[in-house]
């Protein structure tokens, strides 16, 4: 039997020809179409739509997470300003308490006790205000990298300074004085900001964007 036989059917396969599987072959110059009739899908962002186009990944912080960010500097700010405030009076209250112990009568002197816890009731709370304005301040700074941690951490702090000055308010609202009621109204505000900056649409996208 001779491989250069036509009628061979194992014989060798004529040049140029390829194999047919049902499919007929498209002509030269024109291109392929994707399988099965169905053209190519442009991909698609894993970390959902954002408002500069579907499927897109924000590029710039968006302004309300911005807003939120400036808020916590200005947050911290206070918090820092309150804890040297406390630092002052428990060194004014220890100054109390040693002039009572020097010039009091007495082992059992009520006023230099009563210095004493001052001053370390004054340490504590400038030690809270001091730790609160860090945490202010580490929030602020890791919105530009931070993750779900940061967002889950800023939502929560919102939140909790929203209850303190909505407690605040109603104490103001109830002494009837105006100049009680604009700082807690304040704080009120600059925390419902920061707790809904997270967890609004374009905050979510920029904490759950990819980061290289």
């Amino acid at each position: 039997m001779s491989f250069g036989e036509p009628n061979n059917p194992y014989g060798q396969q004529p040049q140029g020809q390829q194999p047919g599987y049902g499919y007929p072959q498209a002509p030269q110059g024109v291109p392929p179409q994707g399988q099965y009739g169905y053209p190519a899908a442009p991909p698609v962002s894993p970390y959902g739509a954002y408002p500069g186009g579907p499927g897109m990944v924000p590029q710039s912080m968006p302004g309300l997470l911005t807003t939120a960010r400036v808020f916590l500097y200005l947050i911290s700010a206070v918090q820092i300003l309150a804890g040297i405030a406390y630092v002052y009076a428990a060194s004014i209250a220890s100054d109390a308490s040693d002039l009572a112990s020097e010039y009091g009568s007495g082992s059992d002197n009520p006023f230099e006790d009563i210095g004493d816890f001052a001053a370390g009731a004054a340490i504590v709370l400038a030690l809270i205000f001091l730790g609160l304005a860090a945490l202010s301040i580490t929030l602020a700074v890791k919105f530009g990298s931070g993750g779900q941690g940061v967002r889950i951490t800023t939502v929560i702090y919102g939140a909790l300074g929203t209850i303190v000055g909505a407690i605040g308010l109603f104490i103001g609202l109830d002494s009837g004085l105006a100049t009680a009621v604009i700082f807690p109204l304040i704080w009120v505000t600059f925390g419902v900001i920061i707790t809904l900056a997270p967890v609004v649409p374009s905050g979510t996208a920029w904490f759950s964007r990819p980061r290289y």
